[in-house]
């Protein structure tokens, strides 16, 4: 645990100093053939130094970061326990791991036009037995290849080994954890926040869908951001919105419209903070590449993630947490670990979760900078180059189980949502001065006006 933060501070920049403010409470693990509950902790308190450095910058005396590892577990998860409702389904009927002729493919298909990407190569289904069908059909490389083509999302399992070997496994594993870049531009700008809220005063726009970067901005909303969350029309994530807008406002934007465009504009001049997670040449498709984006906000902090990274064959490819956990060799890692007969992926979505931690970090590392030199700043991340710093943390042998969920665990206060009452887990970090709270409930995507402060 201690080598695991320490390589996450020293990728962050953050000085060796910081790793004697740090402790971690629990025992127990989730099982997993990863150490999937010390990569959460280690994720989550590099997020907490980056914050207790903002402070020390600021004069303030250095926080204890406290972090508890079967909470940090829990979060990993899922936060939101409701009240006389139900979270939709996490996933799509048609998404799942299949046995194609010469392996496994994960089909990911929760959003409609995936689906239909899917079902445009395979032919429409009504269900997974029909097309399991199908897709034995075709040899595991051909499909991911012919889905990819068509618009869709889909990953061949391959091991760690193939991983290395291959074009993209190579060029992602040669990025750094957080590729990190200062801006030329010069905007001096006083620190509005104080020791209880470090970030108010600081806006954010969020640019993020499913789910690093939502879990990113969560926690910057909890440290007293103000983060506009933007959509576009039709854009919809049923099972995950009541757990990662809290403390958000939400708008639409189409980004194809001019009259959107020149809201856009003026909020991205607003900003303190862009985060995005489109894929690699989606802003430059529509006109907001990085230079552009400098030019529009002078000292933004721009950080931005994507599935496969940012060089490689792959670097504009479509992706998520449970497609890139079969490209890199961990569902087959964990197939040989448990001895089954089929992929078996994280017990968590960790490469999200991580990430988001590790982008919220970035941003406060930028924000703290910034203050000081007046320089904006840049960090790109992304899942694979995650799963890397997982891999070779290695792999567990036995740990003790982790004490099942109480009532203990939960904050007092009910979260009154749009779905209905809820609970959400106590945070798992604690800065010593600087409680996380989220001024807003988790609320439905557009349900604000696309303006800070809304």
């Amino acid at each position: 645990m201690p080598e695991l933060l320490s390589s996450f501070c020293a990728a962050l920049d953050l000085p060796d100093h910081l790793l004697a403010a740090t402790t971690f409470q629990a025992v127990g693990a989730l099982p997993s053939a990863y150490a999937v509950t010390d990569f959460a902790s280690a994720s989550i308190a590099a997020a907490g130094l980056a914050v207790a450095h903002l402070l020390q910058q600021q004069g303030q005396p250095l926080p204890a970061v406290i972090v508890d590892r079967r909470l940090a577990s829990f979060w990993f998860a899922g936060s939101l326990r409701p009240l006389g409702w139900r979270l939709a389904p996490a996933w799509d009927a048609l998404a799942a791991d299949y046995q194609a002729a010469d392996g496994w493919i994960r089909l990911h298909t929760n959003a409609r036009h995936h689906r239909a990407s899917a079902e445009q190569v395979l032919g429409a289904c009504s269900d997974r037995a029909a097309m399991a069908q199908k897709v034995a059909q075709w040899q595991a490389g051909d499909l991911e290849s012919a889905i990819v083509a068509a618009g869709g999302c889909a990953a061949q399992m391959r091991s760690w080994a193939q991983w290395q070997t291959h074009p993209q496994g190579q060029a992602v594993n040669a990025e750094p954890l957080v590729q990190r870049s200062h801006a030329d531009t010069q905007v001096r700008q006083p620190w509005l926040g104080s020791a209880a809220q470090p970030l108010a005063g600081i806006k954010v726009l969020d640019l993020t869908r499913i789910l690093a970067g939502p879990v990113a901005t969560r926690l910057l909303a909890g440290l007293g951001a103000d983060v506009l969350r933007l959509d576009p029309p039709g854009w919809e994530e049923p099972s995950l919105v009541p757990e990662i807008t809290l403390g958000k406002h939400c708008a639409r934007l189409d980004l194809h419209d001019a009259l959107d465009r020149l809201t856009f504009e003026r909020l991205l001049g607003q900003a303190d903070v862009l985060v995005h997670g489109y894929r690699g040449d989606a802003l430059e498709r529509l006109g907001y590449g990085a230079e552009e984006r400098r030019r529009l906000a002078p000292g933004l902090i721009d950080v931005s993630l994507n599935a496969y990274g940012c060089s490689g064959p792959w670097r504009h490819r479509r992706g998520f947490d449970s497609l890139v956990q079969m490209s890199t060799g961990i569902a087959a890692a964990g197939m040989q670990w448990q001895s089954a007969d089929k992929p078996v992926p994280l017990p968590v979505q960790a490469l999200d979760h991580a990430t988001g931690y590790l982008i919220a970090a970035s941003v406060i590392r930028g924000l703290t900078e910034r203050l000081h030199s007046g320089r904006g700043g840049s960090a790109r991340l992304s899942l694979a180059r995650t799963a890397k710093a997982l891999v070779e943390h290695g792999q567990v042998t036995v740990d003790l189980p982790l004490a099942a969920e109480t009532g203990a665990d939960l904050a007092s206060a009910v979260e009154h949502t749009p779905w209905g009452p809820a609970h959400r887990l106590s945070p798992p970090l604690c800065i010593r001065g600087t409680p996380l709270q989220w001024a807003l409930p988790a609320n439905e995507l557009g349900s604000a006006i696309a303006a800070f402060g809304a």
